[in-house]
């Protein structure tokens, strides 16, 4: 089976992406459960994503954790984890250059040649117009408003990519 026709990979962010940074006051009072942050998670995301067809990947510092604390809420099964490289200097200069996301050339290695999917809040044009150059395969890199987290708007957008490959 060549890349091609492979179910595409969908790479996912968590903070800003699946858990938003809105303006809720609630958490900021004394007394709030640390881990009160997770309540933010909207539960009907999971089968929205799952629905997509893609095959799901945690690309986020959450690594190991997304799978014990984010997936289960989501009500999804353990994903394959990106797990980041120790910082190198190999490439540092030239992402500088370029603009890039720490994660970008990463996610492309990942992807090997695989159309996939990238939602992130931190995704740039820098990011978008390298990516085509050094992937050989459809990429949708898409950009999430952090205050919000991934909306249905966001999901037609994915929905419509899907379709044309």
């Amino acid at each position: 089976m060549t890349p091609h026709e492979q179910r595409p990979l969908l790479f996912l962010d968590v903070d800003g992406t699946l858990l938003p940074f809105g303006d809720d006051t609630q958490r900021e009072l004394p007394g709030v459960v640390a881990d009160s942050h997770l309540e933010r998670l909207n539960p009907q995301l999971g089968p929205r994503l799952a629905a997509l067809g893609c095959e799901l990947i945690w690309a986020t510092t959450w690594e190991q954790d997304a799978n014990t604390e984010i997936a289960p809420r989501l009500g999804l099964p353990a994903l394959s984890v990106v797990n980041w490289p120790e910082p190198s200097t190999e490439h540092e200069h030239e992402d500088q250059w370029f603009g890039l996301h720490w994660k970008t050339r990463t996610l492309v290695e990942w992807a090997d040649g695989r159309p996939f999917i990238w939602v992130d809040d931190e995704i740039t044009d820098a990011d978008r117009d390298w990516v085509p150059t050094h992937h050989h395969g459809p990429a949708l890199l898409h950009h999430v408003a952090p205050s919000r987290g991934l909306t249905v708007d966001d999901f037609a957008v994915l929905g419509q990519w899907l379709r044309t490959l």
